[in-house]
């Protein structure tokens, strides 16, 4: 039983606080159960009930650990309605883990809906940490920049997709997308079109199982890429920060930043042609410092 793990009590979990009424968001493996963590064995051997996104693939797990749980749905069409049961279960003093297929509950899957209608209920919620994709994947993929952008599923229509890719690819930053095996080849090929021919793309599959892959190659290879390989398994695609341009303003742009810069701060007039322009933020800023 893992509440009498002598690990657990290595990990000092017997002595931590375990509050009743309080929802619990546990991080589940994204493939690999070895993944799984001391304090997420913990809670869910202990709570009264476990609330999940596929009752199913939840139940795996848990045999897997020998953990006898109730469990009740909440998936994304659902979740108003599994708030309410969770929250009339937290009323009656009891304890709930929320737990998603794979990952972390609320980020790319259901559970926020579901936290915010609990949080304003006055409800406790505790996050339990675990695995999550976008920063698995961006660990082992090498990407420069001191921040990114998380964007995870853009829409799966071709227009709006474009749309969506092209205002992501127009920042210089690195940011980071999900896709599923079916639409891989679509967003590899729109990304293509998106990005400067140059600009570092990481495709990561399959993270933490057995066929993991992470490919680094430039946008232009990108659609190439994605005819020549058979779509499998999940998909991390990290874009790295644009390459560094020459500030090549032309007559009309350099028009446009002196008046930018004279209705704002030059460090604000500088973020925001560095937007449009893709040129450095820091490069402009020192256009304008010049020019005063």
């Amino acid at each position: 039983m893992w509440t009498d793990n002598a690990l657990m009590t290595t990990a000092g979990l017997p002595e931590q606080a375990f509050p009743t009424g309080t929802l619990y968001v546990v991080g589940l493996p994204i493939g690999n159960l070895g993944d799984i963590t001391l304090r997420a064995l913990w809670v869910l051997s202990r709570v009264d009930a476990v609330a999940a996104e596929d009752t199913r693939e939840t139940r795996k797990l848990l045999d897997r650990f020998g953990i006898h749980a109730h469990l009740i749905s909440v998936r994304e069409h659902n979740e108003r309605a599994g708030a309410e049961q969770i929250m009339a279960r937290l009323a009656a003093g009891e304890r709930v883990a929320l737990v998603t297929d794979a990952g972390t509950p609320a980020v790319s899957d259901p559970g926020a809906h579901a936290v915010a209608i609990l949080r304003e209920a006055g409800h406790a919620v505790v996050p339990v940490p675990g695995a999550s994709a976008v920063v698995t994947a961006l660990s082992a993929s090498g990407l420069r920049g001191s921040g990114f952008t998380f964007v995870g599923f853009v829409p799966p229509q071709s227009k709006a997709r474009k749309a969506a890719l092209a205002r992501y690819a127009s920042r210089p930053e690195p940011f980071v997308l999900y896709e599923a095996p079916h639409r891989i080849r679509e967003l590899l090929t729109d990304l293509a079109d998106a990005l400067e021919p140059e600009r570092i793309v990481v495709v990561a599959r399959e993270i933490t199982k057995k066929f993991e892959t992470f490919t680094r190659l430039p946008a232009s290879e990108l659609a190439e890429w994605a005819t020549a390989h058979e779509p499998r398994g999940e998909y991390v695609v990290l874009i790295d920060e644009a390459p560094e341009r020459e500030a090549t303003l032309g007559e009309a742009e350099r028009r446009w930043l002196e008046a930018v810069a004279e209705a704002m701060p030059a460090s604000k007039a500088a973020a925001l042609a560095s937007k449009v322009t893709g040129i450095p933020r820091q490069t402009l800023y020192d256009l304008i410092a010049k020019k005063d």
